[in-house]
């Protein structure tokens, strides 16, 4: 059967490079090279892109690096050219300075998503010296400039308290974030340390805190998504085009920004090809790859699933720094999977689901008229599409 673009358009994520001018610990080694110039997406083709998912109904594009301002004049340019596109950039705030946030008010249609892990001793810790700093900096800037941001923030088995409790959140509303991701710490990358990954103790905390801050009885007023727990409200994963699918610096169409495999590329080939490509078809086939959506992910919580996956359609590392086998990566996760699932299992015999349209897997169909849906979103029939891309200098 032809696959078509799904029920809701995909949120592209695209990473405009691979180099970064920090060096956080577990995430990018020391000595990283920088790609050949014929190898990195151009400006041209970042205009191309941006055409074609124009076309496709995607009116917002993630942008993600490396980090991706050390391309801060394409970006400013690729948004004035494509002025009907939100683009949300995911940034360490080390290079936002005040010539940077005019221009960005000048446009209208950029917001940022930045990294910080709670006070300046975990964040520091991972970061290095003097980036909690550059991002307080940061935020008083856009503050002041009126730019909306929220924040990115990885949660990891050493700072799951100082980036969840009461204080930091308050905080995070006096600088001017009222929003914000949460992303459960990924073993991806041969320097990845598995011993970082929450215990299960801390993932239920964790999901059990993100469901207070929302709730009506938590006055804090900031609004946490959590990447990783939040799967019972979307149906699960979101990758693999379902909802979402990233684009490396290199032209690469990866499942997620997490898993760095791969037969496909925006060089040659487009976005309806890429969403047929063998690994993009095998999640659409799989999904949703649990029926516990607090165990969505076939790697993290189901890696025996990756791993196949990736054998069964022939696809390549992507990694543009380290080439990391999925043997590697899925033994990583095995031993959290088996430790998380009865705990998960445990949650979710007690968690009731609302069918939805978000539900959008292969053969599936409502068990009741899609209407029921509609609700609150006046604008419910129109698809919406999400990419993510990463850049390269």
């Amino acid at each position: 059967m032809f696959r078509s673009l799904p029920a809701r358009d995909p949120l592209p994520a695209l990473a405009v490079t691979d180099l970064c001018n920090l060096r956080c610990r577990y995430c990018m080694p020391d000595g990283v090279e920088k790609l050949e110039r014929e190898a990195v997406l151009t400006y041209e083709e970042f205009l191309r892109l941006a055409a074609l998912f124009a076309q496709c109904g995607i009116d917002t594009v993630r942008v993600t690096g490396g980090e991706p301002l050390v391309r801060k004049a394409d970006i400013l340019k690729l948004a004035e050219k494509h002025n009907d596109v939100q683009f949300a950039i995911y940034t360490n705030s080390t290079l936002i300075d005040e010539p940077f946030c005019k221009e960005v008010v000048r446009l209208g249609n950029i917001a940022f998503m930045l990294s910080i892990e709670g006070t300046p001793e975990t964040n520091d810790a991972r970061r290095g010296k003097g980036h909690y700093a550059a991002v307080m900096h940061a935020m008083d800037l856009l503050k002041e400039h009126g730019i909306v941001f929220g924040t990115s923030i990885c949660y990891t088995r050493d700072n799951i308290e100082a980036v969840t409790n009461d204080e930091f959140m308050r905080f995070l509303c006096e600088k001017g974030a009222h929003f914000g991701f949460y992303f459960h710490y990924m073993p991806v990358g041969n320097e990845a340390a598995p011993e970082l990954m929450p215990t299960p103790e801390q993932r239920k905390y964790m999901i059990d805190r993100i469901r207070y801050l929302r709730s009506e009885e938590c006055d804090i007023p900031f609004y946490p998504m959590d990447f990783q727990n939040d799967g019972e409200f979307v149906g699960g994963c979101i990758a693999g085009g379902r909802n979402y699918f990233h684009i490396n610096s290199a032209g690469d169409a990866e499942p997620c920004v997490f898993i760095h495999y791969s037969n496909a590329n925006i060089h040659d080939q487009s976005i309806l090809e890429i969403l047929h490509s063998p690994l993009f078809m095998a999640y659409h086939n799989g999904q949703p790859f649990n029926k516990n959506h607090l165990r969505p992910c076939p790697m993290l919580e189901n890696p025996e699933l990756l791993q196949k996956m990736v054998h069964e359609t022939g696809a390549h590392s992507t990694d543009l720094q380290s080439p990391e086998s999925v043997e590697h990566l899925c033994e990583k996760c095995k031993n959290y999977a088996a430790n998380w699932q009865p705990t998960a299992d445990e949650i979710w015999s007690h968690t009731k689901i609302r069918e939805s349209r978000y539900e959008n897997y292969k053969d599936w169909k409502p068990s009741q008229p899609i209407e029921k849906y509609e609700g609150r979103h006046h604008n419910a029939n129109k698809p919406r599409r999400s990419i993510e891309v990463r850049s390269v200098k």
